[in-house]
């Protein structure tokens, strides 16, 4: 082996411990209809939470806050105005695509034992920024990340999340008394589920496919292409077998898997 080698082999991960980062990236769900009546210890939750809160963020500004959501009241009052916003969305599809959307479960708000509302406090380290100082939206950006964080670690302890963005913004703030100058990035439905799909709920439904990623890689140039790089092939290949470890997850049960 070789110096430079050996060099990186020292900051990688086991293969087991790399192999579990890579497993919960391709079997994290969006659940919305699989929650279980079943607390969520605050262990469990204060895990979830520190990784959310170890995210990266632009000029370290840190801009998230975590509401913990376990009242029946006020998630009765989340329910609502997401309601209100469902019922404008599925006016605003057409024929096929209206029937279905309302044929879709959106939402566990009411089932889930917990919400986790994340948020942007879009004026925590003052107007300058290191690293936002020319793509403002870098803030909410950040925010982002801790969502992503937060649903990897909750994967990892098999819990369900499922990310409900169907609101009006004011009226999720109101329902949660978020004042006006805080911006709801995510409310995040999680607990513990019976099963996790083989596929995204979306994809199985018939909304819309996973997009090849050979399609969506260029090179030096947007929009060049080269199907003879090694890494097309290889990307190729690596989406094929993701997609083979979903539908033989030793983790959920055979009768949840769907092999459409």
């Amino acid at each position: 082996m070789n110096t430079e080698q050996a060099s990186q082999d020292i900051h990688a991960f086991t293969d087991e411990a790399r192999a579990a980062v890579y497993q919960a990236i391709f079997l994290r769900r969006d659940v919305r209809g699989q929650f279980l009546p079943k607390a969520v210890p605050d262990e469990v939750l204060s895990r979830i939470l520190t990784a959310a809160h170890y995210a990266p963020s632009v000029g370290f500004m840190q801009p998230w806050n975590f509401l913990v959501v376990r009242s029946d009241e006020v998630k009765r009052r989340v329910h609502a105005a997401f309601a209100e916003a469902h019922a404008e969305a599925a006016e605003m599809f057409e024929g096929d695509k209206r029937a279905t959307y309302k044929s879709l479960k959106l939402e566990g708000i009411l089932e889930s034992p917990v919400g986790i509302c994340i948020t942007c406090d879009r004026e925590r380290t003052g107007p300058v920024v290191v690293g936002r100082t020319h793509m403002k939206t870098m803030d909410l950006y950040s925010s982002v990340c801790a969502v992503q964080n937060l649903w990897l670690a909750a994967r990892a302890e098999g819990l369900g999340v499922g990310w409900v963005s169907i609101f009006n913004q004011a009226a999720l703030q109101a329902a949660l008394d978020i004042p006006k100058g805080i911006t709801p990035i995510a409310y995040l439905c999680v607990g513990y589920v019976s099963h996790f799909f083989a596929k995204p709920e979306l994809d199985a439904a018939g909304w819309l496919p996973r997009l090849p990623i050979e399609d969506l890689v260029y090179f030096d140039q947007w929009g060049q292409c080269d199907d003879q790089q090694p890494l097309v092939r290889q990307l190729m290949r690596d989406q094929a077998a993701v997609q083979a470890v979903a539908n033989n997850d030793p983790l959920q049960p055979a009768t949840s898997r769907r092999s459409d």
